[in-house]
């Protein structure tokens, strides 16, 4: 049944859902509230940390939710008392069935992938450590599954092969904001014509996942072939961003964030993770088959840089090697 002007209520937390937000708001549609994560510490000053979503709710004055749970009765009695006709979810945390069920014309989600494919947390990152050549952007309902409601519309995006986690994450970002409004106007027509995804998977299919990634996730395996290796670094940069420890000829061990590489395929008699460095300009670790030259970096207690700027006021000391994960 179409609904005149249908009251929304938007769900999302961080920067990925603050363009979708704005679309609806810039639309005209009623957004009778928008919920968000509570604040919470971080930093070293452990001051309060807002969402973007929450900053972008305040400046155009939106009535702003921020349940600690999402079972509370008094956030649960007060969705109700609102009556939203559809709830849309961006980047949020996994709704109970009680806050799922409560709009008419229901709940929807917006994923960063094709789904079945790469369901979960991180599918932006896992997409290019995989060395995918394309992803997607899916809305489906929501239901008592992790990403498993009927799909409602897809858009296929494509990875470049210089692309990171930033770089695909923005172009998805916008893209999502349209894929949404066209989900809207489906929803509110009375479109019932929505895929089940069971349908896409064939018999025997694996399917591909995108669980959170972990600090400990993020060490690079410098015995893995250099494509995955140049694959596994960019889809992690700049965020969570992968890291590794060297070790120079005198023992002294450093941490180092590695954010841009570039891959060269050279097979050489090289152990895995040896470090090839002229102290000036470059910086190449050995993977299995080759190196992948450092171009962005950052140490323990330094900002960010490029492996130049690095090297005009560090140098190692002997034989340079990574570590390997034990």
């Amino acid at each position: 049944m179409r609904v005149a002007a249908p009251k929304i209520v938007f769900m999302g937390t961080p920067d990925f859902a603050v363009p979708v937000l704005d679309a609806i708001v810039q639309k005209g549609y009623n957004v009778v509230a928008v919920v968000t994560a509570s604040d919470k510490p971080a930093g070293r000053g452990k001051k309060l940390h807002v969402s973007p979503v929450k900053e972008y709710a305040i400046k155009n004055n939106l009535t702003l939710l921020q349940p600690e749970k999402l079972r509370n009765k008094t956030f649960v009695d007060t969705l109700k008392k609102l009556n939203p006709d559809i709830q849309v979810v961006v980047a949020f945390r996994m709704l109970p069935r009680v806050v799922w069920e409560i709009p008419d014309m229901g709940t929807f989600n917006l994923h960063a992938s094709l789904l079945p494919q790469y369901r979960g947390a991180a599918p932006i990152n896992h997409a290019i450590i995989n060395g995918e050549n394309e992803t997607g952007l899916t809305t489906f309902f929501i239901d008592d599954k992790i990403d498993t409601g009927n799909i409602i519309l897809q858009k296929k995006v494509l990875i470049n092969e210089d692309d990171n986690f930033l770089s695909l994450h923005d172009r998805m970002m916008t893209e999502g904001a349209t894929l949404v409004l066209q989900t809207l106007d489906l929803i509110i027509k009375g479109a019932s014509d929505f895929v089940d995804q069971n349908a896409l998977i064939d018999d025997g299919e694996e399917l591909k996942s995108a669980p959170r990634i972990f600090k400990e996730d993020c060490r690079i395996h410098w015995d893995r072939p250099v494509g995955e290796v140049y694959n596994f670094i960019r889809g992690l940069s700049p965020w969570p961003v992968a890291f590794t420890n060297l070790i120079d000829g005198e023992g002294n061990e450093y941490y180092i964030k590695i954010y841009k590489t570039a891959p060269i395929k050279s097979v050489q008699q090289l152990q895995p993770g040896m470090v090839e460095t002229d102290n000036k300009t470059f910086i190449k670790i050995y993977c299995n088959d080759g190196f992948v030259q450092v171009l962005e970096l950052q140490m323990a207690g330094k900002r960010k840089m490029t492996t130049e700027e690095l090297l005009r006021g560090f140098s190692f000391k002997g034989e340079v090697k990574a570590l390997l994960p034990g």
